[in-house]
């Protein structure tokens, strides 16, 4: 495949918000910052009371407006107002993770925060996108897996995902590993490069590697615009918002799983029945090593 211009993008407006944050020029982002601290209080301003806030010019919140992919102010007011109106927001729950809260209260706010980050990304994700990912898995000689930290247990969750289905697939979290095996890819084989920044040097440099040698190429990331979206044929996106001591690690992994999950269901879904009967044979492979209860004696 040819690299094609990063997706815009997509879903509920404060979402999208989000996603294009780090591509903003500075002003801007004061801008995108005063619309998520507030986006009532914003929905009842007038464009000059917002560039006010926001230390900039009307021509900057235009702008702003712009690369969200809404037409004008009052398209931005709208929507802004109709989400604050149909969200069903707790302020008391969903708020940031304080160094005084009990244990009580973070369980409360991870699991509000994780469920929203699911939900949301479940609104913002590009089916036809990921339904090409699909075929091109599901067809590939071989499968590159790209990450790191957290991403790399995303990686790895896949890869023994895609083995338990007999497709050919490979995690590395090695900067050297995975460039000397995105080297020996080539037509038809697909390249996953997983980072919730889009900024991970090496998950770049390997899917660029892979590039090109002909495979077809996939980010999946936060970020629409980011650099490793640019490198990618297609691109997966998430929609993690990260809190207080959860920087990187908790939300953006959680729905990036969910991403995979969906991933690798469709490429069991067009190969069945081959990827039931495997499934039944690698259950069956392990069942010895599970110890036995009740309920397991009942079932098996």
């Amino acid at each position: 495949m040819t690299s094609v211009t990063s997706p815009e993008p997509t879903g509920p407006l404060l979402v999208r918000v989000r996603a294009v944050m780090p591509a903003l020029a500075p002003a801007e982002q004061r801008v995108a910052n005063a619309v998520l601290a507030d986006p009532g209080g914003v929905a009842a301003m007038t464009i000059s009371e917002l560039a006010e806030v926001a230390s900039t010019s009307e021509t900057t919140v235009i702008r702003f407006c712009k690369q969200i992919g809404v037409p004008g102010y009052p398209q931005l007011r709208l929507q802004l107002a109709a989400q604050s109106a149909t969200e069903n927001i707790r302020p008391e729950v969903g708020g940031d993770i304080e160094p005084g809260d009990s244990l009580a209260d973070v369980v409360g706010k991870v699991a509000f925060a994780d469920e929203k980050a699911v939900r949301e990304t479940a609104q913002q994700l590009d089916i036809e996108s990921l339904s090409m990912v699909v075929a091109a898995v599901a067809k590939a000689p071989r499968v590159d897996l790209y990450g790191t930290g957290a991403s790399a247990f995303v990686a790895l969750d896949l890869q023994q995902k895609l083995h338990r289905i007999r497709r050919v697939a490979f995690a590395w979290s090695d900067v050297h590993v995975a460039l000397t095996s995105a080297a020996l890819l080539g037509e038809g084989d697909v390249a996953i490069g997983i980072s919730h920044t889009g900024t991970t040097a090496e998950v770049v440099e390997a899917l660029e590697e892979a590039a090109k040698h002909g495979a077809t190429t996939v980010a999946v990331t936060n970020f629409p615009r980011s650099p490793l979206a640019r490198t990618a044929d297609l691109v997966l996106t998430t929609a993690a918002r990260e809190t207080t001591y959860r920087s990187g690690a908790m939300s953006s992994r959680i729905v990036q799983l969910m991403v995979i999950d969906c991933l690798f269901i469709g490429v069991a879904q067009s190969v069945l029945p081959d990827a039931r009967k495997a499934l039944e044979e690698t259950a069956t492979a392990v069942r010895s090593h599970r110890l036995k209860t009740s309920v397991n004696d009942q079932q098996n």
